[in-house]
């Protein structure tokens, strides 16, 4: 892995919806993908990301979700809402309970177990945003 990334420059302007309901997490998370280069939309639960979906989905380039969230949704639930509208569009998951399988999601997802090193994280992404390239 290089110490300086691209990453950013390979999402065309569009940005990564976080989806995660621990506040430290998901700083974390947000900061590592803008340090990255990564454009974020964080967001504390799946029902407030499913609310900016509905105006903001052009924009997005990849959903990522914690799968146990509190709340009418859950991260599965997003995904494969998320899944059946744009169904071109890229779904990485987390989680350390749950597998996307386990969970009842139903689309393509890229996955990563909590807790995660950094660099698996990005590795991830990477592979989430680019299926058919070798990291």
């Amino acid at each position: 892995m290089s110490p300086v990334s691209t990453a950013g420059a390979h999402l065309s302007g569009g940005l990564i919806l976080v989806v995660e309901d621990d506040p430290l997490i998901l700083e974390f998370l947000c900061e590592i993908l803008q340090e990255e280069g990564f454009a974020v939309e964080p967001q504390v639960s799946a029902d407030a990301a499913s609310q900016f979906l509905e105006q903001h989905a052009p924009e997005v380039g990849l959903l990522l979700t914690d799968i146990t969230m509190p709340g009418k949704l859950n991260g599965a639930d997003l995904a494969n809402q998320f899944g059946d509208r744009w169904p071109d569009k890229p779904i990485m998951i987390m989680s350390g309970f749950e597998t996307p399988k386990s969970s009842g999601v139903k689309h393509p997802v890229s996955f990563i177990r909590k807790p995660w090193a950094v660099g698996q994280l990005l590795d991830c992404v990477q592979s989430a945003l680019h299926p058919s390239r070798p990291l």
